[in-house]
């Protein structure tokens, strides 16, 4: 009996990674107005009721189809941002990022989410709810390479977070728009031509109250 349960334990946890697997696919493929049950299950060989048996819904599925995209984005994200130290690296980082997010069709599962939420509040509730690990994120990266400086005194890391967000859905949702991508490259081409003329602006600024060192003590006085 118990080897019947681990069994079945098995079987259900297989059906569910090839329905996640199948829904995403689906989405990237069809679109959300082209997803449903019956696609999706088409799409993982299986039967469209276990859609509500494991996960209660098409927009629930595709909800985990996303989580899981998001989790293998964010892990892949961290990593490369650890290496950025400066504003010019964070550039670079998130121009590899965009490419990469494109290439792997979670843009586009993204942007097809974020587009059907507009008139299902519900979805709509659980996008944001997802965004605000990003927004973290992204103010944790800014902190660690901006922080203390007179640019993140001028437009505070969080802020910046916010705007980063922006314009990283407002270019996912145009790159349908823009089918050579002329376009968005010339905004990160922009980026990268502005990011080195705001070296100044991201120079830490001494902590307040700090002293300035004497001679033999970390530094030379001109005399």
């Amino acid at each position: 009996m118990a080897r019947e349960r681990r069994v079945n334990k098995q079987a259900g946890a297989e059906t569910r990674e090839r329905l996640i697997e199948a829904a995403a696919e689906t989405v990237r493929s069809e679109g959300y107005a082209g997803t449903s049950a019956r696609t999706i299950a088409k799409a993982a060989g299986v039967n469209s009721a276990l859609v509500f048996y494991h996960f209660g819904g098409v927009d629930p599925l595709l909800l985990a189809a996303l989580d899981r995209s998001s989790e293998q984005r964010m892990a892949a994200y961290q990593e490369a941002v650890a290496r950025a130290r400066t504003l010019e690296e964070l550039v670079e980082v998130a121009n590899a990022i965009y490419r990469a997010d494109l290439e792997g069709g979670h843009i586009t599962l993204f942007s097809e989410l974020v587009g059907a939420s507009i008139a299902r509040p519900a979805l709509r509730t659980e996008i944001v709810k997802r965004s605000e690990p990003w927004i973290d994120f992204v103010e944790r990266t800014l902190e660690r390479v901006i922080g203390g400086s007179p640019l993140a005194g001028l437009m505070p890391p969080r802020d910046l977070a916010y705007a980063a967000i922006t314009f990283y859905l407002g270019v996912n949702m145009f790159t349908h728009l823009d089918a050579d991508r002329s376009r968005t490259e010339a905004l990160f081409r922009l980026a990268g031509r502005v990011a080195p003329r705001a070296r100044l602006l991201t120079m830490r600024l001494p902590r307040r109250g700090a002293r300035a060192p004497r001679d033999g003590a970390g530094g030379n006085l001109p005399g």
